[in-house]
């Protein structure tokens, strides 16, 4: 296996890159305005072994009650995610010890200002409060100038070049205390855009993590493929692994984050070079608090019960339980959905659908799920 060559950086209490253990991390998987059960959720992650806990902060009513939870458990080491108000990270930074942000949700707020000073705020904030923090591009949500540049088909080069981009913003304004995530629901994406990202800046830490890998046991199986191509190769500083869990459960991401690193140190791989799926694939995004609707969890796990007879088909179903990565991260999907509060949005690919309640959701998806394996079959015909 490959010895690591990152830098060091720390969060709180805790030292990641260089030759320190790889950490495990998760993520609340409750509204944040719900006190006490985020503090609740914050003491089962600690339990569980959690060495950071991200929690997700999109409006003022959210920053007081992450004061709350701070005051509640004054140890954790917590990192907030900044969604699209950049701005909330002057308020939040007092109460955590890093920050995350996306380049791709920049341009959000304030869009007439360039990315530059946006980027030289946040540094400025994350130095004075002694914040760490984390460049987190997903496939879902990437700079749309990025994009632009790049064939539909090329989705690891936008993501590279955008963390290499924001890498370079915060050397020049002399900030080395950040890591770096790039993550796609894909686990061949996900090594190859890492790989590609540390041959160019071996000396970053690296934060692993296949976004919304869906259910156990496949979530399980697509993170374990990525984590032990990249980690054997010296890449990769801390990990998250994202299951979508009932809320209760969410420590079990630490849990199998910690097994899947025992197996890497003790030699028991089970993964082949390349992740190849056949059949039906579900993809859904891991419970946390930005979902919209807890009603989220059941739909998953219904689109997985009630889709069992087109297993054999390879079709991908995306189910995302908000509006924040759902758009984008649903288009690659030949049916996607993304739940709002009260309703839920189904797409064909890039093409919407339409919305439908809850309870009307699954029999669409089945009609066009009925639909498509047609299809499919008259082409082979």
């Amino acid at each position: 296996m490959t010895e690591r060559n990152s830098r060091q950086i720390r969060i709180g209490n805790l030292r990641i890159g260089g030759s320190n253990p790889i950490a495990v991390q998760s993520m609340t998987a409750t509204r944040t305005q719900d006190i006490d059960a985020t503090i609740r959720q914050v003491e089962l992650l600690e339990e569980a072994g959690a060495d950071v806990i991200r929690i997700a902060v999109d409006n003022p009513k959210d920053v007081a009650a992450l004061g709350v939870v701070r005051q509640a458990r004054p140890n954790a080491n917590l990192v907030v995610d900044l969604q699209e108000n950049y701005r909330l990270a002057e308020k939040v930074a007092p109460f955590v010890q890093k920050l995350r942000y996306n380049p791709g949700h920049l341009y959000h707020l304030e869009r007439e200002k360039p990315v530059r000073e946006k980027v030289r705020y946040l540094v400025e904030i994350a130095r004075q409060h002694g914040c760490a923090m984390r460049i987190g591009v997903n496939a879902g949500s990437v700079d749309p100038e990025k994009l632009d540049k790049y064939s539909k088909d090329d989705s690891i080069t936008p993501m590279v070049e955008s963390a290499l981009e924001h890498s370079a913003m915060l050397d020049d304004l002399g900030f080395d205390q950040y890591c770096v995530s790039i993550k796609d629901s894909d686990p061949n994406k996900v090594i190859d855009a890492n790989v590609l990202f540390a041959e160019r800046r071996p000396d970053i830490p690296l934060h692993l993590g296949v976004t919304e890998a869906g259910m156990p046991p496949d979530g399980v199986i697509k993170t374990r493929v990525a984590f032990e191509q990249l980690i054997t190769r010296g890449i990769g500083d801390t990990i998250r692994v994202s299951l979508t869990l009932p809320f209760e459960r969410k420590g079990e991401e630490i849990a199998v984050g910690r097994q899947i690193l025992d197996d890497i140190h003790n030699g028991r791989f089970r993964s082949v070079p390349r992740f190849e799926h056949k059949g039906l694939n579900i993809i859904s995004c891991p419970s946390c608090s930005r979902v919209e609707n807890e009603a989220f969890i059941d739909l998953a796990q219904n689109v997985k019960e009630i889709t069992q007879y087109a297993k054999e088909h390879d079709i991908t179903i995306a189910v995302m339980g908000c509006r924040v990565n759902g758009p984008g991260e649903t288009d690659d999907a030949d049916l996607g959905m993304w739940c709002a509060p009260s309703f839920v949005n189904l797409k064909r690919g890039t093409q919407s659908l339409g919305h439908f309640t809850y309870d009307e959701i699954l029999g669409r998806l089945r009609l066009e799920l009925d639909k498509l394996i047609d299809e499919k079959r008259k082409v082979l015909a």
